[in-house]
């Protein structure tokens, strides 16, 4: 199996460019046994590969990062399971959140506008 220079630095297997992949591919790919993959599926609600006709599982590509992730979070990061799938909750909620909302939303300093604000609703309620 073929790895880029950037996978290799990472210790990330490169993933090939394909849409569906057997579970024995994808096991490869991981580094683990095909069962592993079968508990983490019952284990994490966001894994959910589609069946073919015939039952055999089909992971699509983002169902291969996600299992990179939780590899990742298992086997490196020594997390347990319930650790891993809380994780792997909070990590979107942050990605969609910007960082610095106030710098987004003002251009300048916030606080005189506001404080001139107050004190207009202040001088309507005297």
């Amino acid at each position: 199996m073929a790895m880029t220079d950037a996978a290799v630095q990472l210790g990330t297997p490169e993933i090939p460019d394909k849409l569906y992949f057997k579970i024995g591919d994808v096991s490869e790919i991981l580094g683990v046994e095909p069962y592993v993959l079968r508990y983490w599926e019952t284990e994490f609600s966001q894994l959910s590969p589609k069946k073919s006709g015939t039952g055999h599982r089909l992971y699509r590509r983002k169902d291969v990062e996600l299992l990179l992730r939780i590899k990742h979070l298992l086997y490196e990061k020594r997390f347990t399971i319930e650790g891993a799938r809380q994780s792997l909750q909070v990590r979107p909620a942050k990605a969609r959140a910007p960082k610095r909302v106030q710098h987004e939303l003002f251009s300048t300093d916030p606080l005189p506008e506001i404080r001139r604000e107050l004190s207009d609703i202040l001088q309507l309620l005297k």
